[in-house]
């Protein structure tokens, strides 16, 4: 899987709410001011280049639907930002976000009985 530019992930993102759409469907979820429909369908073809769309051809025109989740790349984007920075540890990722005073009291205590339960699930 290859990064996303921001525009290409707003794109994608119309497109997982839509399922399946032409150019102009993306269009018109996009707020004012919208962009020039020869941008949207640069953009489409350019994520349908890099493996997250895919299209079916009517006549002339294209009917485009994403082929990656929008899970599959989550999990892409988290799995590459802990390798990239975090030495490919989530260790590293939660000391980060308490010693940057990211994460309250509240979410700490959270995050670790969600851990605790994990735990318990898997010693079931």
């Amino acid at each position: 899987m290859k990064e996303l530019t921001k525009r290409e992930l707003n794109i994608l993102e119309i497109l997982w709410e839509l399922k399946r759409g032409f150019v102009n469907d993306v269009i018109d979820k996009i707020q004012d001011p919208k962009p020039p429909y020869t941008t949207v369908s640069s953009i489409i073809r350019i994520l349908e280049s890099k493996g997250y769309v895919t299209h079916k051809v009517y006549g002339n025109t294209y009917e485009y639907r994403p082929v990656i989740s929008k899970l599959k790349y989550k999990k892409f984007v988290l799995k590459d930002l802990i390798s990239n920075y975090f030495d490919g540890s989530l260790e590293n990722v939660v000391s980060f976000m308490v010693n940057e005073k990211e994460l309250s009291n509240e979410e700490v205590n959270e995050l670790s009985e969600l851990i605790d339960h994990y735990k318990n699930q898997t010693h079931e």
